[in-house]
């Protein structure tokens, strides 16, 4: 099978390409890019006034299968990815079993291959059953081909366990994706500690709680000499010590969402349990830390965290309701809105750290239009402008605290190993 996406603008930042160009995909890889591709027998699809870039690359999300279906599952959750533009997610292994064995990764690779449409990176857990006592069969799961370790959802509060893991996973070169809130500081907390949630009168979660676990696990990759990467960053002091950890050589990376990039506490109403987010939105002068950050290179990757939950779960008082929304189908909407239409980055910018960055960041073979690369691509509109109706979205969970909301810039197509599988909003394969 031969296709050519004419006529585009192709971002390929792991290549240095932005220029108009085709790209011409056979056989499921990327054949050629380059100007006036011409191929016999190809299908054209003219994509002229559109961006054409490698699929959206996630590097961190909650598929929540298997066990909790209700909330979400590896159909709706490929589909859901697909319409945003992303060819490759990576799920968090906090499921029911939790994803701590060989034979659960394995279960949730075949599932990804009989009913998934986009790509499945799996990340097993760094404890037994996530409950910080045990480590995990981390020896065992390398082998079946993780993509990466976490306990996310949680704190590795146990330093001695933590310091193991790092040092165990070092021969295979695997990094540990820590969720860095001390828990102690947060376990009554609801949003952000500050003058919004002092007006509102909830508990609060002190900032000082992130900078306190990543200023520990960044001590302990020193030593080690392990590979850490920072999940869902969201405070002005743990960028700082990111950004003194990487001057200092320490193999750290790190990763921001769309939400803490574009939402402040300022939004939050103990009505809009959607706002609830776990770690939560923070003040102004965070969000313009999370941007600089993440314009200079200290944060590597943008991550949606899309962490669905089933209505019924979110539909109740604020402090009693889980946290997370679903984040994969705006995500590019609100990158673009808020970083490229503001004049804050480039379009390549952009790309690169939804794409090349967090390939980089987790040694991915995707994330690039060299030739013979997989053919993942993305093909979207900067400028089509659109509402957040969580009504239209393909996964389970429709609560967003972007509802409403007038974004600017959508995904129109997306190819998974060459196969359209989404097309003008529209899910046009069952599975790959």
């Amino acid at each position: 099978m031969k296709l050519i996406l004419k006529g585009g603008h192709v971002i390929d930042p792991a290549n240095g390409i932005d220029q108009v160009a085709d790209v011409l995909i056979e056989d499921g890889k990327i054949a050629q890019v380059g100007t006036d591709i011409t191929a016999e027998g190809a299908e054209i699809k003219d994509v002229t006034g559109k961006v054409v870039a490698p699929g959206f690359i996630d590097l961190h999300m909650h598929l929540r299968e298997p066990g909790l279906e209700a909330k979400e599952d590896m159909q709706t959750a490929t589909q859901a990815a697909a319409a945003g533009g992303f060819t490759t997610i990576s799920c968090m292994p906090n499921t029911k079993p939790v994803v701590d064995s060989l034979v659960l990764v394995n279960g949730l690779k075949q599932r990804a291959q009989e009913v998934g449409i986009t790509k499945v990176q799996v990340i097993g857990a760094v404890s037994k059953g996530q409950k910080g006592e045990e480590l995990a069969e981390l020896g065992d799961m390398c082998q079946a081909g993780v993509m990466a370790f976490s306990d996310d959802g949680h704190y590795v509060n146990n330093s001695n366990l933590f310091m193991n893991a790092l040092d165990y996973v070092v021969p295979f070169g695997k990094r540990i994706i820590s969720h860095a809130e001390v828990h102690s500081l947060v376990c009554d907390g609801h949003m952000h500690e500050g003058a919004r949630s002092a007006m509102l009168g909830v508990k609060g979660r002190p900032s000082v709680a992130e900078d306190i676990a990543v200023a520990r696990d960044l001590l302990i990759a020193d030593y080690i000499g392990g590979k850490v990467h920072i999940a869902h960053v969201s405070t002005k002091g743990a960028v700082e010590l990111i950004r003194q950890a990487k001057a200092r050589g320490i193999d750290v990376t790190a990763e921001v969402t769309p939400h803490h990039l574009s939402l402040t506490d300022e939004i939050v109403t103990m009505a809009n349990t959607a706002t609830k987010v776990n770690p939560p939105l923070r003040s102004r002068d965070h969000v313009e830390a999370m941007i600089q950050g993440l314009k200079d290179g200290t944060i590597d990757a943008i991550a949606t965290d899309h962490s669905p939950h089933a209505f019924e779960e979110k539909d109740r008082e604020y402090c009693f309701a889980p946290s997370g929304f679903s984040g994969l189908e705006t995500a590019l909407g609100v990158v673009l809105t808020h970083l490229y239409h503001t004049g804050l980055f480039t379009l390549s910018e952009v790309v690169d750290r939804m794409t090349a960055a967090p390939a980089r960041v987790m040694e991915l073979a995707e994330g690039t239009l060299s030739v013979g690369a997989p053919a993942d691509v993305v093909v979207f509109d900067p400028d089509a402008e659109w509402t957040v109706d969580p009504k239209e979205f393909y996964t389970k969970a429709k609560m967003t605290p972007y509802e409403g909301m007038k974004l600017k810039g959508k995904a129109v197509m997306t190819l998974v190993n060459g196969k359209v599988v989404m097309e003008n909003g529209q899910i046009t394969a069952s599975c790959l």
